[in-house]
Formats: structure tokens, C-alpha cells, sequence
């Protein structure tokens, strides 16, 4: 897994992504209708948007990992994890879960200014 980073960019506002029918997911080859498109232009338009949708929504959720991981090692909390422990509930290693918890304790300090 990459490195946490916080751009100061402002990013781009990515397509809505809507949750498939259940009978679509189960189909392989069904990904958000795309198959169906026969227009490339108009592929090529969606399959962006998708791509720019999952990338902000992989950004956020890193962001949420490392806030809960400096949250679960807060020295103030009585049932505090240690790096090796989220480390191992996450599928990290140790010294990604310490980079983890303090890019987290840094997001933490920004919401709280």
C-alpha cells in the first residue's frame, strides 16, 4: 500500500458512484453499465469519471484508516492498541501503522483548528 499524502490541491469533483442491482454485481462482465456503451467518446467520458471516483474514494477511506489507527493508539485511551496490533488487524506492518497513526493524529490536529 502507498504512502499516505495530503495534497493541498483541491481535487476534483468525481462522479456520483451509484450502487448496482444486486443482479447486475453478480453478473462479472456488468461494471456500471459500461459494457453497454457502444459510443467510445461516451466510454471514455464514464470510465474517467469512475476511475476519478474511485481514486477519491480510496483517498478517504486511507484518510478514515488513519484517523481510526491514531485514535485506537491515543496514550489517553485505557484499552490503547500498539502499532504491532493495529499493524496486524489492518494487514499492515508495524512501521506503516506508525506512519499510519501519525499522518491520522495530523488530520485529527487539522479538524480540530
Amino acid at each position: 500500500m502507498a504512502e499516505p499524502e495530503r495534497t493541498t490541491e483541491r481535487r476534483m469533483r468525481p462522479a456520483p458512484l451509484l450502487f448496482e442491482p444486486s443482479e447486475a454485481a453478480a453478473d462479472p462482465e456488468h461494471f456500471f453499465d459500461l459494457e453497454s456503451m457502444e459510443d467510445p467518446r461516451e466510454l471514455l467520458a464514464r470510465a474517467t469519471e469512475l476511475a476519478l471516483a474511485f481514486r477519491a474514494a480510496t483517498d478517504r477511506a486511507v484518510e478514515f484508516q488513519a484517523v481510526a489507527a491514531a485514535q485506537l493508539a491515543d496514550p489517553r485511551r485505557f484499552d490503547r492498541l500498539t502499532p504491532a496490533d493495529i499493524a496486524e488487524r489492518a494487514g499492515w506492518t508495524e512501521d506503516y501503522a506508525r506512519k499510519m497513526i501519525d499522518f491520522g493524529d495530523e488530520l485529527l490536529r487539522g479538524a480540530v483548528t
